[in-house]
Protein backbone atom coordinates (compact mmCIF):
# COMPACT_ATOMS: atom_id res chain seq x y z
CA UNK A 1 0.00 0.00 0.00
CA UNK A 2 1.17 3.54 -0.62
CA UNK A 3 3.10 5.74 2.09
CA UNK A 4 1.13 6.34 5.26
CA UNK A 5 -1.79 4.25 4.93
CA UNK A 6 -2.07 0.61 6.21
CA UNK A 7 -4.17 -2.61 6.36
CA UNK A 8 -5.08 -4.58 9.26
CA UNK A 9 -2.17 -6.83 9.85
CA UNK A 10 0.04 -4.08 10.25
CA UNK A 11 -2.49 -2.61 13.39
CA UNK A 12 -0.43 -3.87 16.25
CA UNK A 13 3.15 -2.75 14.81
CA UNK A 14 1.62 0.76 14.34
CA UNK A 15 -0.38 1.12 17.10
CA UNK A 16 2.51 1.05 19.25
CA UNK A 17 4.10 3.97 17.15
CA UNK A 18 1.26 6.56 16.38
CA UNK A 19 1.71 10.04 15.83
CA UNK A 20 0.72 13.00 14.11
CA UNK A 21 0.38 12.38 10.67
CA UNK A 22 -0.23 8.64 10.70
CA UNK A 23 -3.24 7.89 8.72
CA UNK A 24 -5.56 4.88 8.35
CA UNK A 25 -7.11 4.69 5.20
CA UNK A 26 -7.17 2.13 2.71
CA UNK A 27 -5.83 3.14 -0.66
CA UNK A 28 -8.66 0.50 -2.62
CA UNK A 29 -11.70 2.02 -1.05
CA UNK A 30 -10.38 5.53 -1.15
CA UNK A 31 -10.19 5.88 -4.90
CA UNK A 32 -12.89 3.93 -5.30
CA UNK A 33 -15.12 6.68 -3.29
CA UNK A 34 -13.08 8.91 -5.48
CA UNK A 35 -14.24 7.99 -8.63
CA UNK A 36 -17.82 6.46 -7.58
CA UNK A 37 -18.67 10.25 -6.89
CA UNK A 38 -22.20 11.28 -7.07
CA UNK A 39 -23.22 12.82 -10.00
CA UNK A 40 -25.22 16.10 -10.48
CA UNK A 41 -28.26 16.00 -8.10
CA UNK A 42 -27.19 12.97 -5.94
CA UNK A 43 -28.22 13.38 -2.75
CA UNK A 44 -25.48 10.79 -2.11
CA UNK A 45 -22.19 9.24 -3.24
CA UNK A 46 -22.65 6.53 -5.16
CA UNK A 47 -21.36 3.13 -3.14
CA UNK A 48 -18.03 2.37 -4.98
CA UNK A 49 -17.38 -0.94 -6.47
CA UNK A 50 -14.60 -3.57 -6.24
CA UNK A 51 -13.21 -6.41 -8.60
CA UNK A 52 -14.46 -9.74 -7.54
CA UNK A 53 -11.63 -12.34 -7.00
CA UNK A 54 -10.53 -13.44 -11.04
CA UNK A 55 -14.10 -13.44 -12.09
CA UNK A 56 -13.44 -9.36 -13.16
CA UNK A 57 -17.19 -8.52 -12.10
CA UNK A 58 -17.62 -5.25 -10.47
CA UNK A 59 -19.71 -5.58 -7.34
CA UNK A 60 -20.73 -2.67 -4.27
CA UNK A 61 -18.42 -2.77 -1.53
CA UNK A 62 -21.63 -2.92 0.36
CA UNK A 63 -23.98 -6.02 -0.28
CA UNK A 64 -27.84 -5.86 0.62
CA UNK A 65 -28.32 -8.45 3.25
CA UNK A 66 -31.53 -10.45 2.48
CA UNK A 67 -32.09 -12.11 5.53
CA UNK A 68 -35.54 -10.41 5.90
CA UNK A 69 -39.21 -9.86 4.57
CA UNK A 70 -39.85 -6.96 2.08
CA UNK A 71 -42.77 -5.10 1.73
CA UNK A 72 -43.89 -7.18 -1.64
CA UNK A 73 -45.69 -4.07 -3.01
CA UNK A 74 -43.23 -1.79 -2.92
CA UNK A 75 -39.98 -1.71 -0.84
CA UNK A 76 -38.89 2.04 -0.30
CA UNK A 77 -35.51 0.46 1.36
CA UNK A 78 -34.67 -1.60 -1.68
CA UNK A 79 -35.39 0.78 -4.54
CA UNK A 80 -33.17 3.53 -2.15
CA UNK A 81 -30.39 1.01 -2.06
CA UNK A 82 -30.63 0.40 -5.52
CA UNK A 83 -30.10 3.96 -6.65
CA UNK A 84 -27.90 4.37 -4.38
CA UNK A 85 -25.42 1.59 -6.34
CA UNK A 86 -26.12 -1.43 -4.03
CA UNK A 87 -27.79 -3.99 -6.45
CA UNK A 88 -26.28 -7.17 -5.06
CA UNK A 89 -28.86 -8.60 -2.93
CA UNK A 90 -28.18 -11.82 -1.20
CA UNK A 91 -30.70 -13.92 -0.50
CA UNK A 92 -31.40 -17.64 0.42
CA UNK A 93 -34.15 -19.78 0.30
CA UNK A 94 -34.36 -20.51 4.43
CA UNK A 95 -34.30 -16.82 4.93
CA UNK A 96 -37.53 -15.37 6.86
CA UNK A 97 -39.05 -18.67 6.66
CA UNK A 98 -38.98 -18.44 2.88
CA UNK A 99 -40.58 -15.10 2.51
CA UNK A 100 -37.33 -13.06 1.52
CA UNK A 101 -37.62 -14.77 -1.93
CA UNK A 102 -41.27 -14.36 -2.20
CA UNK A 103 -41.10 -10.47 -1.59
CA UNK A 104 -37.96 -9.86 -3.96
CA UNK A 105 -39.71 -10.67 -6.48
CA UNK A 106 -41.88 -8.01 -7.23
CA UNK A 107 -38.40 -5.46 -6.54
CA UNK A 108 -36.95 -7.77 -9.15
CA UNK A 109 -39.63 -7.74 -11.66
CA UNK A 110 -40.03 -3.78 -11.35
CA UNK A 111 -36.10 -3.07 -11.52
CA UNK A 112 -35.58 -5.32 -14.02
CA UNK A 113 -33.27 -9.07 -13.50
CA UNK A 114 -30.33 -7.97 -15.38
CA UNK A 115 -29.73 -4.64 -13.66
CA UNK A 116 -29.32 -6.89 -10.28
CA UNK A 117 -26.81 -9.32 -8.63
CA UNK A 118 -28.55 -11.99 -6.71
CA UNK A 119 -27.01 -14.55 -4.27
CA UNK A 120 -28.97 -17.25 -2.67
CA UNK A 121 -28.25 -20.25 -1.21
CA UNK A 122 -28.96 -23.40 0.33
CA UNK A 123 -27.66 -26.08 3.11
CA UNK A 124 -27.61 -25.98 6.27
CA UNK A 125 -29.23 -29.75 6.41
CA UNK A 126 -28.84 -30.51 9.60
CA UNK A 127 -27.66 -34.00 10.95
CA UNK A 128 -24.04 -34.11 11.66
CA UNK A 129 -22.85 -34.99 8.25
CA UNK A 130 -22.28 -33.03 5.08
CA UNK A 131 -25.49 -32.90 2.74
CA UNK A 132 -25.47 -34.77 -0.16
CA UNK A 133 -24.70 -33.52 -3.57
CA UNK A 134 -28.38 -34.66 -3.98
CA UNK A 135 -29.48 -32.23 -1.60
CA UNK A 136 -28.31 -29.47 -2.51
CA UNK A 137 -29.07 -30.46 -6.30
CA UNK A 138 -32.87 -30.48 -4.94
CA UNK A 139 -32.77 -27.25 -2.89
CA UNK A 140 -31.27 -25.56 -5.40
CA UNK A 141 -34.16 -25.81 -8.37
CA UNK A 142 -36.64 -24.91 -5.42
CA UNK A 143 -34.91 -21.07 -6.07
CA UNK A 144 -35.60 -19.83 -9.78
CA UNK A 145 -39.62 -20.39 -9.25
CA UNK A 146 -39.86 -18.54 -6.25
CA UNK A 147 -37.55 -15.83 -7.05
CA UNK A 148 -38.75 -15.16 -10.68
CA UNK A 149 -35.94 -15.58 -12.73
CA UNK A 150 -34.05 -18.43 -14.82
CA UNK A 151 -30.71 -17.71 -13.15
CA UNK A 152 -28.74 -16.60 -10.09
CA UNK A 153 -25.90 -15.14 -10.47
CA UNK A 154 -23.84 -16.69 -7.53
CA UNK A 155 -24.97 -19.97 -5.98
CA UNK A 156 -23.68 -20.83 -2.25
CA UNK A 157 -23.41 -23.64 0.17
CA UNK A 158 -24.89 -21.58 2.67
CA UNK A 159 -23.50 -22.23 6.16
CA UNK A 160 -20.49 -24.85 5.05
CA UNK A 161 -19.77 -27.07 7.84
CA UNK A 162 -17.42 -29.48 6.63
CA UNK A 163 -14.76 -29.84 4.02
CA UNK A 164 -15.84 -32.54 2.29
CA UNK A 165 -18.41 -30.46 0.46
CA UNK A 166 -15.55 -29.26 -1.23
CA UNK A 167 -14.30 -32.92 -2.68
CA UNK A 168 -14.61 -33.68 -6.51
CA UNK A 169 -18.52 -34.58 -6.52
CA UNK A 170 -19.44 -31.07 -5.10
CA UNK A 171 -16.98 -29.15 -7.64
CA UNK A 172 -18.73 -31.32 -10.43
CA UNK A 173 -21.73 -29.97 -9.65
CA UNK A 174 -21.02 -26.36 -9.13
CA UNK A 175 -19.47 -27.17 -12.67
CA UNK A 176 -22.34 -28.19 -14.36
CA UNK A 177 -24.28 -25.77 -12.59
CA UNK A 178 -22.18 -22.86 -14.46
CA UNK A 179 -22.36 -24.80 -17.71
CA UNK A 180 -26.11 -24.77 -17.38
CA UNK A 181 -26.33 -21.10 -17.17
CA UNK A 182 -28.21 -21.61 -13.65
CA UNK A 183 -25.47 -19.73 -11.97
CA UNK A 184 -22.53 -18.14 -13.05
CA UNK A 185 -20.59 -18.14 -9.76
CA UNK A 186 -19.92 -20.43 -7.26
CA UNK A 187 -18.89 -19.84 -3.68
CA UNK A 188 -19.86 -20.84 0.24
CA UNK A 189 -20.26 -19.29 3.24
CA UNK A 190 -18.97 -19.92 6.52
CA UNK A 191 -19.01 -18.61 9.80
CA UNK A 192 -18.22 -21.68 12.18
CA UNK A 193 -15.13 -22.23 14.01
CA UNK A 194 -13.46 -24.37 10.82
CA UNK A 195 -13.44 -21.34 8.69
CA UNK A 196 -9.40 -21.06 7.83
CA UNK A 197 -10.09 -25.24 6.79
CA UNK A 198 -12.38 -24.36 4.41
CA UNK A 199 -10.47 -21.40 2.92
CA UNK A 200 -7.56 -23.37 2.87
CA UNK A 201 -9.21 -26.19 1.11
CA UNK A 202 -10.29 -23.78 -1.24
CA UNK A 203 -7.67 -21.86 -2.43
CA UNK A 204 -6.54 -25.24 -3.10
CA UNK A 205 -9.03 -25.86 -5.38
CA UNK A 206 -8.34 -22.63 -7.17
CA UNK A 207 -10.56 -19.36 -8.24
CA UNK A 208 -11.94 -20.74 -11.04
CA UNK A 209 -13.78 -23.76 -8.94
CA UNK A 210 -14.87 -21.61 -5.97
CA UNK A 211 -15.20 -18.44 -7.39
CA UNK A 212 -16.21 -16.58 -3.95
CA UNK A 213 -16.69 -17.41 -0.42
CA UNK A 214 -18.16 -15.17 2.52
CA UNK A 215 -17.16 -15.58 5.78
CA UNK A 216 -17.14 -14.15 9.53
CA UNK A 217 -15.01 -11.29 9.76
CA UNK A 218 -14.47 -7.91 11.75
CA UNK A 219 -12.26 -5.96 14.03
CA UNK A 220 -11.91 -8.71 16.73
CA UNK A 221 -9.86 -10.84 13.94
CA UNK A 222 -7.21 -9.06 13.24
CA UNK A 223 -4.23 -10.67 14.84
CA UNK A 224 -5.79 -14.10 13.95
CA UNK A 225 -2.37 -15.34 12.49
CA UNK A 226 -4.04 -18.55 10.79
CA UNK A 227 -6.99 -16.91 9.22
CA UNK A 228 -4.82 -13.88 7.57
CA UNK A 229 -2.63 -16.92 6.26
CA UNK A 230 -5.85 -18.65 4.91
CA UNK A 231 -7.11 -15.10 3.11
CA UNK A 232 -3.91 -14.40 1.22
CA UNK A 233 -4.09 -18.14 0.18
CA UNK A 234 -7.68 -17.08 -1.22
CA UNK A 235 -6.59 -13.51 -2.90
CA UNK A 236 -3.80 -15.29 -4.46
CA UNK A 237 -5.90 -17.91 -5.62
CA UNK A 238 -7.91 -15.71 -7.16
CA UNK A 239 -11.32 -16.24 -5.16
CA UNK A 240 -13.19 -13.37 -4.12
CA UNK A 241 -13.88 -12.74 -0.12
CA UNK A 242 -16.97 -10.88 1.39
CA UNK A 243 -16.96 -10.32 4.77
CA UNK A 244 -20.38 -11.18 7.07
CA UNK A 245 -20.87 -10.19 10.86
CA UNK A 246 -18.94 -6.83 11.25
CA UNK A 247 -20.47 -6.31 14.15
CA UNK A 248 -19.04 -8.81 16.19
CA UNK A 249 -21.51 -9.80 18.88
CA UNK A 250 -21.59 -7.05 20.91
CA UNK A 251 -24.47 -6.00 22.67
CA UNK A 252 -25.31 -2.33 21.65
CA UNK A 253 -25.92 -0.99 25.01
CA UNK A 254 -22.31 -2.84 26.34
CA UNK A 255 -20.29 -0.01 28.01
CA UNK A 256 -17.49 -0.11 25.57
CA UNK A 257 -19.99 0.75 22.67
CA UNK A 258 -20.77 4.46 24.55
CA UNK A 259 -17.34 4.73 25.13
CA UNK A 260 -15.79 4.54 21.79
CA UNK A 261 -15.03 8.34 20.19
CA UNK A 262 -14.60 9.49 16.79
CA UNK A 263 -15.57 12.40 15.19
CA UNK A 264 -16.25 11.05 11.91
CA UNK A 265 -17.88 7.31 12.30
CA UNK A 266 -20.67 6.31 14.91
CA UNK A 267 -18.91 2.68 15.96
CA UNK A 268 -21.26 1.07 13.87
CA UNK A 269 -20.03 2.65 11.00
CA UNK A 270 -16.59 2.01 12.02
CA UNK A 271 -16.42 -1.74 12.30
CA UNK A 272 -18.48 -1.83 9.34
CA UNK A 273 -15.56 0.32 7.75
CA UNK A 274 -12.44 -1.42 9.31
CA UNK A 275 -13.40 -4.59 7.58
CA UNK A 276 -13.46 -2.81 4.15
CA UNK A 277 -10.40 -0.81 4.91
CA UNK A 278 -8.77 -4.59 4.47
CA UNK A 279 -8.15 -4.90 0.99
CA UNK A 280 -8.30 -8.36 0.72
CA UNK A 281 -11.92 -7.66 1.48
CA UNK A 282 -14.09 -7.24 -1.86
CA UNK A 283 -17.47 -6.20 0.03
CA UNK A 284 -19.06 -6.49 3.12
CA UNK A 285 -22.74 -7.87 3.51
CA UNK A 286 -24.94 -5.65 5.93
CA UNK A 287 -28.12 -7.12 7.70
CA UNK A 288 -30.08 -3.77 6.68
CA UNK A 289 -33.82 -3.65 7.71
CA UNK A 290 -34.38 0.30 8.23
CA UNK A 291 -33.77 3.31 6.04
CA UNK A 292 -31.62 4.52 9.11
CA UNK A 293 -29.34 1.64 9.15
CA UNK A 294 -29.25 2.14 4.96
CA UNK A 295 -28.02 5.44 5.68
CA UNK A 296 -25.88 5.15 8.18
CA UNK A 297 -24.03 2.10 6.13
CA UNK A 298 -23.90 3.71 2.87
CA UNK A 299 -22.50 7.31 4.64
CA UNK A 300 -19.48 4.76 5.70
CA UNK A 301 -18.55 3.81 2.87
CA UNK A 302 -19.17 6.93 0.80
CA UNK A 303 -17.45 8.95 2.71
CA UNK A 304 -13.69 10.26 1.12
CA UNK A 305 -12.94 10.32 5.22
CA UNK A 306 -10.69 7.05 6.55
CA UNK A 307 -10.42 5.77 9.75
CA UNK A 308 -7.82 7.03 11.95
CA UNK A 309 -5.04 5.35 13.81
CA UNK A 310 -7.12 6.76 17.02
CA UNK A 311 -9.90 5.21 15.85
CA UNK A 312 -8.35 1.96 14.98
CA UNK A 313 -6.49 1.74 18.76
CA UNK A 314 -10.09 2.43 20.14
CA UNK A 315 -11.58 -0.76 18.13
CA UNK A 316 -8.07 -2.98 18.93
CA UNK A 317 -9.18 -2.01 22.36
CA UNK A 318 -12.95 -2.33 22.04
CA UNK A 319 -12.27 -5.89 20.78
CA UNK A 320 -9.84 -7.26 23.80
CA UNK A 321 -12.60 -5.45 26.30
CA UNK A 322 -15.29 -7.48 24.72
CA UNK A 323 -13.99 -10.88 24.32
CA UNK A 324 -16.16 -12.74 26.18
CA UNK A 325 -19.44 -11.63 24.01
CA UNK A 326 -17.45 -12.52 20.41
CA UNK A 327 -18.11 -16.24 19.81
CA UNK A 328 -16.31 -17.65 17.13
CA UNK A 329 -18.80 -20.67 16.03
CA UNK A 330 -15.69 -23.20 17.03
CA UNK A 331 -18.33 -25.03 18.49
CA UNK A 332 -15.97 -28.37 18.26
CA UNK A 333 -14.17 -26.84 21.32
CA UNK A 334 -17.37 -26.54 23.63
CA UNK A 335 -20.18 -28.51 22.27
CA UNK A 336 -17.62 -31.67 22.75
CA UNK A 337 -17.63 -31.05 26.14
CA UNK A 338 -21.00 -31.54 26.93
CA UNK A 339 -23.27 -34.94 27.30
CA UNK A 340 -26.18 -33.94 25.32
CA UNK A 341 -27.42 -32.45 22.17
CA UNK A 342 -27.01 -28.81 23.38
CA UNK A 343 -26.40 -26.44 20.49
CA UNK A 344 -23.84 -23.51 22.24
CA UNK A 345 -22.93 -21.87 18.90
CA UNK A 346 -26.14 -21.70 17.02
CA UNK A 347 -27.93 -20.01 20.22
CA UNK A 348 -25.28 -17.37 20.68
CA UNK A 349 -25.26 -16.29 17.19
CA UNK A 350 -28.96 -15.83 17.87
CA UNK A 351 -28.29 -14.11 20.43
CA UNK A 352 -26.28 -11.91 18.29
CA UNK A 353 -28.44 -11.41 15.69
CA UNK A 354 -31.48 -9.87 18.39
CA UNK A 355 -28.38 -8.22 20.58
CA UNK A 356 -26.46 -6.46 17.52
CA UNK A 357 -27.93 -6.82 14.43
CA UNK A 358 -31.60 -5.64 15.48
CA UNK A 359 -32.83 -9.10 14.22
CA UNK A 360 -34.73 -10.30 17.12
CA UNK A 361 -38.25 -11.42 15.52
CA UNK A 362 -35.96 -13.92 12.92
CA UNK A 363 -33.72 -14.84 15.99
CA UNK A 364 -37.05 -16.04 17.86
CA UNK A 365 -37.91 -17.97 15.03
CA UNK A 366 -34.68 -19.91 14.23
CA UNK A 367 -34.36 -20.21 18.50
CA UNK A 368 -37.51 -21.87 18.25
CA UNK A 369 -37.40 -24.39 15.56
CA UNK A 370 -33.98 -26.14 17.95
CA UNK A 371 -35.54 -29.13 19.51
CA UNK A 372 -36.41 -29.14 23.27
CA UNK A 373 -32.89 -31.05 23.91
CA UNK A 374 -30.79 -28.43 21.62
CA UNK A 375 -31.73 -25.78 23.61
CA UNK A 376 -32.25 -27.12 27.52
CA UNK A 377 -29.02 -26.42 28.90
CA UNK A 378 -30.09 -26.06 32.75
CA UNK A 379 -28.81 -29.98 33.68
CA UNK A 380 -26.19 -29.81 31.50
CA UNK A 381 -22.77 -29.36 33.27
CA UNK A 382 -21.02 -25.93 31.18
CA UNK A 383 -17.84 -26.42 32.83
CA UNK A 384 -15.24 -28.11 30.78
CA UNK A 385 -17.19 -26.30 27.64
CA UNK A 386 -16.67 -22.88 29.43
CA UNK A 387 -13.24 -23.76 30.04
CA UNK A 388 -12.54 -24.76 26.54
CA UNK A 389 -13.69 -21.46 24.74
CA UNK A 390 -10.90 -19.70 23.96
CA UNK A 391 -13.27 -16.26 24.01
CA UNK A 392 -13.66 -17.01 27.94
CA UNK A 393 -17.40 -16.53 27.66
CA UNK A 394 -19.61 -16.95 30.63
CA UNK A 395 -21.54 -19.81 28.62
CA UNK A 396 -24.36 -20.12 30.95
CA UNK A 397 -24.97 -16.67 31.44
CA UNK A 398 -24.85 -15.85 27.46
CA UNK A 399 -27.49 -19.12 26.97
CA UNK A 400 -29.80 -17.63 30.13
CA UNK A 401 -29.79 -14.13 28.00
CA UNK A 402 -30.63 -16.41 24.71
CA UNK A 403 -33.52 -17.98 26.63
CA UNK A 404 -34.74 -14.79 28.23
CA UNK A 405 -34.58 -12.46 24.59
CA UNK A 406 -35.93 -15.46 22.42
CA UNK A 407 -37.81 -18.26 23.87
Amino acid sequence: MSDGKFGRRDLLKRAAAVGAGVAAASAGLQSAVAQDAAPAGEAMPMVPKRKLGKTGEMVPVLLMGGSQKFDPVFDKMLHRAYKLGMNYIDTAESYANGQSHVTLKPFIEQVGRKNLWITSKSGMFGGSGPGTVAMYRDAIMKEFDVLGTDYIDAYFFHGLKHTECLEPEYIKFADELKKSGKTKYFGFSCHDGNVVDLMNKAAKLGGDAVNMIMFRYNFTMYGDVELNKAMDACVAAGIGLLSMKTQSSVPQDNEMVKKFQSENFTLHQARLRAALEDERITASVSGINNMQILMENTKAVTTAKALTAKEMIQLHQYAAQTAEYSCRGCTHLCETKVASDLKIGDQLRYLMYAECYDQRSEAQQLYAKLSVSERNFHSVDLDDATKACPQKINIRGRLEKARALLA
